[in-house]
């Protein structure tokens, strides 16, 4: 259990409380997107390579040794109790660190459409009764408004036009007054020493990328007008939290 779990207390179920996440009435399989069979599968279509990417310690790896200071950047946006959904599955203990955050008074909804992935993060979130895996396009995703929606380390992997629209979906997701966190890379400052080797991986394995580099996030919003929009940057300016608040 890393740093993130270990500081959150654990929510105290009753044992007569179901000890698996809920799972919705099935409906029909969601249709894979294109881009995501052809740029990702090695990643997360996968099964063998899921079981081996799926780790805690290739999550830091993957985000220099950043990632639990990045789970914190988020969580602080989320209040225990609250209803929060979560546009993706996330490698690592991600989920079951944020459910353990929201605890058993609030509720979690985690979006994923690929069937491996719905199956990984289910088997992380046994033991949480509040929480709720869907197998399910994000885009597709009509469920109630939510407090908080959480967009970690998604829209760096979509392509352009996607971008657009999940922004826009998950900004349509949240109730007056509730948050979408967005947690994603950002251009480096020009003296960052892991600059080239980032640029070279984004160019080799993340051909969606760099368009964070070169745009803001609020931009893919059709309408930011009626959110109160802010940003901050760390580790040399790599990574980025926009926190896009409703108006109330």
């Amino acid at each position: 259990m890393d740093d993130v779990a270990r500081s959150i207390a654990c929510p105290n179920t009753l044992d007569s409380l179901p000890t698996t996440p809920r799972s919705p009435a099935r409906t029909a399989a969601p249709e894979i997107p294109d881009y995501l069979r052809k740029t990702y599968y090695w990643a997360y279509l996968n099964p063998r390579n899921v079981r081996l990417l799926d780790r805690e310690i290739v999550v830091r790896t993957i985000l220099w040794q950043q990632h639990n200071r990045l789970q914190k950047l988020a969580f602080a946006e989320v209040q225990p109790g609250q209803s929060v959904l979560q546009s993706a599955s996330v490698y690592g203990t991600f989920a079951p660190n944020l459910a353990n955050h929201i605890g058993p008074r609030g509720s979690l909804d985690v979006v994923d459409v690929a069937e491996v992935q719905v199956m990984s993060v289910r088997r992380k979130l046994r033991g949480y009764p509040s929480a709720t895996v869907h197998h399910a396009n994000i885009l597709n995703f009509d469920k109630r408004p939510f407090d908080v929606v959480c967009c970690y380390f998604l829209l760096h992997e979509v392509p352009d036009d996607y971008k657009h629209k999940v922004v826009n979906l998950l900004l349509d997701k949240v109730n007056p007054g509730g948050k979408v966190v967005f947690v994603d890379y950002h251009k480096p400052r020009w003296w960052h020493p892991l600059k080239l080797v980032t640029s070279l991986v984004f160019d080799t394995l993340e051909p969606y990328a760099k368009t964070l580099w070169r745009k803001e996030i609020r931009d893919f919003a059709s309408a930011p007008g009626p959110f109160h929009w802010s940003k901050e940057t760390c580790f040399g300016g790599l990574f980025q939290k926009v926190v896009a608040t409703r108006a109330i």
